[in-house]
């Protein structure tokens, strides 16, 4: 798979910046969300980094050959009418494994959003494990990991961080792109 993501990445003319995080668990956000193409470019980031992750999709997606493909590629389905369980769910998965790395789209869309959806954040200070800052910008056609710190129980310095690190990233399509706010 590292193969042919080196592959399909070098053939569109992005580059892969970064190193898999140094712990063994963590929530890596993908920001900016603003077209298909991003889940593409992250498996690609993973495999060229030389880590497995799972991450959350639409459970619309889950169904046929594609649920299958999408399974073995580490999707976990999120049945969106359902806001209950997701968080404690996620953080019982980070409890029980040993290495886990799950890559959140913040924004919840692909579209234009008002603001980030906080259970990446949630999820991380529950666990007590580090967010990996994901990205993907479409004006430099570089994609790959930044930066990474705990919530530690209040999200506005991550935040913070997280803004200025965001500044210049646009996404496959700049118009979609959300303001890096909860």
């Amino acid at each position: 798979m590292k193969w042919l993501s080196d592959r399909i990445v070098a053939a569109r003319g992005w580059t892969v910046v970064g190193e898999k995080p140094p712990f063994p668990k963590a929530v890596i956000v993908g920001a900016p969300h603003t077209s298909n193409w991003d889940f593409f470019l992250f498996l690609a980031v993973v495999h060229r980094l030389g880590f497995d992750a799972s991450f959350l999709i639409k459970d619309t997606f889950m169904v046929g050959p594609l649920g299958w493909l999408m399974g073995r590629l580490g999707a976990i389905a999120v049945d969106r009418s359902s806001h209950g369980d997701l968080v404690r769910s996620a953080v019982e998965a980070f409890e029980t494994s040993d290495h886990m790395y799950l890559v959140i789209a913040p924004e919840g869309t692909r579209g234009v959003a008002d603001a980030w959806k906080s259970g990446f954040w949630r999820i991380a200070d529950a666990a007590d494990i580090p967010v990996v800052m994901g990205f993907i910008d479409g004006v430099t056609k570089t994609t790959g990991l930044g930066p990474s710190a705990l919530i530690d129980g209040d999200p506005s310095a991550w935040i913070e961080q997280a803004s200025v690190f965001y500044e210049d990233k646009r996404g496959v399509d700049p118009k979609n792109r959300t303001p890096v706010v909860l």
